[in-house]
Order: C-alpha cells, then structure tokens, then sequence
C-alpha cells in the first residue's frame, strides 16, 4: 500500500473515530448522563461559512461549513436551551448566578464569506458574533499559506520542493498524494522559521501561476469591509495578530507587539479598542502560557484558543486561555452540534 494512500485511510479512520465518540457523546448525553461535563457554556469557532461545494482536492475542508449548518447549529442550541451572547461578556457571565447555559460565536481570520453568508444567518436569529481579523491579511501584505497550498496542489499532478534536504520530487497525481504533501508542508511552516518557510511557500506558488496575495484579496474582507461589519450591532471585530504567526514561537516582546499592535490596528479602523483576541492556530504548540499572560497584561479581558472545551466557573483565572468547539465541515449534523456542546467528548479526552 502505497503512503499516499495510507494517509487518506488514517485521515478518513480518524473522522470516522470522531463520529463514533459523537456519537456515543450524543447518547449520552441524550440519556442525562455526564450533565456537569457542560459547564456554563461554550465558545463555537468558524472559519468558511459558504455554500458547500465538491472541489477535487479538500485539504481544508474542515474549516468550511454551510450557511444552512450553521442555521441549524443555532437551533439546535436555542432548543436546548442555550442563550446567545456576545464574546465579551463571558468574564461577567461565569460571575454571575445566572445558570442558563450559553454559547458564544467566532469566526477566525475575516473571510469575506462571513459578511456574505454568515452574517443574514446571525441576523435571522439575532444571535452576536465576533470576526477575529489579522492585519497582515486585511492589508493584503501577508498570504494564507494553507489556502494556498490548498488550490495549487489541487492543480498540479507533480512539483519540486526543498523542504531543507534539497529539492525533490512530490508525486501529486492522486488526493491521497496530494493531502500527503499537504501535511508535509504544514509540517514544514510548524518546525521551520515561518515567516521563511510562508514566504518558500508563497514562492513555490508563484512559480506555478497562483499569487498568493491575489488569493488573499479574493478570500478575506479588507480594512473598509471590516469596518463596515464591525457597525452591525451583532458583529465586533477581535485581534488576530498582525501576521497570523504562532505566538509561541516568537520571542516575548515580539509576541506582544503582534497582540498590542494588531488592537491598535483595530481601533484605528472602529474607534472601539478590541476587548478579545484569538491565537493563530491556537492549538498547545502555538500558543504558551507565556502569551495568556502576555494577553492579560496588554489588557485583554478574554482570548481565546481552539483547544477545545466547555467553560465553566473554574475558567475565571484563566480568561486569557479559554478553550473553543470548533465545528468542523466534517461533521454537519444537528446531532453532532448536541454532542459537543454538552462537554462529554472533551471529558473522555482528559
């Protein structure tokens, strides 16, 4: 079997192990079992919200989900019981003696899809949102390099790379062998300099007749669309950092001045100064103790990660890290939206 094609089945083995631990989470929860694994409430991350579509080659599919999915989401959660509220209000709410469970909606990076299709869905149930911006792709200087790599490497059948140990061919002539080459480069940007490695990725994209910062402008709002969406009564605008770096990896002052400047950024456009930030990437090997407090002492009151689980009172000394549920374009179903709102698959993970 060839490793192309053992990663495709490892990829689709473990969705299928995701569904399964939905599914029994579901059951439970369904059942009344493991009610305390819900907290409070949860924090729900977006990325795409666009109408579905069958692209040959998916590496980031599960960043995208329907308008119609995200509509159901919200009530699903709203006939549960669940009420909505801004992200900024979650400090107070966890002091508060108020025990109706809520959830709170975010979407990373700015893509223009979240004003086009999220947006009238937010509007239809008046439920509030928080777009996390990053400056760099507002401005068109920085590139989304797993966008990216995303539609060249669907494009190509074969291509040369030196991922350090000199270039070699990447055999790209099946999905299997293209998500293969997916992951090697994003373990590249992970382990190497990334601003080097973005721009070799950047590089390689334009050998081939994709500009990266033209795919950028094509997918995500600019500083006069984010202003406009940050008028709405439902929507405010978060910190996303200036070049969507993982904080964890930079030095301490250079970490802070990707939070305090990207805030400044902000609120040159809005007049309001951002209460919130989110982490690039924000998974453990991203984001450090070190940025939470970073974040604190620059005056964040909540940031959040994409670690993933409920909150509950015990979140209060740790506002500056609190965990989110992503939901996820593989996983579209009402009944998997119940699942990880009540907190049991993340129970089972500890």
């Amino acid at each position: 079997m060839g490793g192309g094609l053992k990663a495709l089945l490892k990829r689709r083995g473990k969705r299928l192990a995701i569904a399964g631990a939905l599914e029994v989470a579901g059951l439970l929860s369904r059942t009344g079992l493991m009610r305390g694994a819900r907290g409070r409430g949860a924090i729900f991350t977006l990325h795409h919200v666009r109408p579905a579509d069958t692209p040959s080659f998916a590496a980031n599919k599960h960043l995208e989900v329907t308008p119609e999915f995200l509509d159901v989401s919200i009530r699903t959660l709203r006939a549960e019981g669940y009420e909505f509220i801004p992200l900024e209000k979650v400090p107070a709410r966890l002091l508060s003696p108020e025990l109706r469970p809520f959830a709170v909606f975010t979407l990373d990076d700015g893509y223009r899809n979240n004003a086009e299709h999220a947006l009238p869905v937010f509007e239809r149930h008046g439920v509030p949102f928080t777009i996390f911006a990053t400056r760099g792709f507002a401005e068109r200087t920085r590139s989304l390099w797993w966008e990216t790599l995303g539609s060249l490497l669907g494009r190509l059948n074969a291509a040369r790379f030196d991922f350090g140990g000199g270039e070699e061919e990447l055999d790209l002539s099946s999905e299997a062998l293209k998500l293969r080459a997916f992951e090697r480069f994003a373990g590249f940007v992970a382990t190497e300099d990334e601003d080097a490695a973005v721009a070799r990725i950047d590089a390689f994209s334009r050998e081939h007749g994709l500009d990266p910062l033209k795919l950028t402008a094509d997918l995500i709002m600019d500083a006069d669309e984010l202003r406009r969406i940050a008028s709405h009564p439902l929507a405010s605008l978060g910190a996303h950092t200036l070049s969507h770096r993982a904080t964890a990896r930079l030095p301490a002052d250079e970490a802070g001045r990707e939070m305090q400047q990207s805030a400044d950024w902000l609120q040159s456009l809005t007049g309001n100064r951002p209460p919130a930030l989110a982490y690039p990437y924000g998974f453990p090997a991203a984001v450090s103790p070190r940025d939470t407090r970073i974040a604190q002492e620059l005056g964040f009151t909540v940031a959040v990660t994409t670690q993933p689980g409920t909150i509950d009172e015990t979140w209060t000394d740790q506002l500056t890290g609190l965990p989110r549920i992503s939901l996820n374009g593989h996983f579209q179903h009402a009944r998997y939206v119940s699942a990880l709102a009540s907190g049991i698959p993340f129970a089972f993970s500890r």
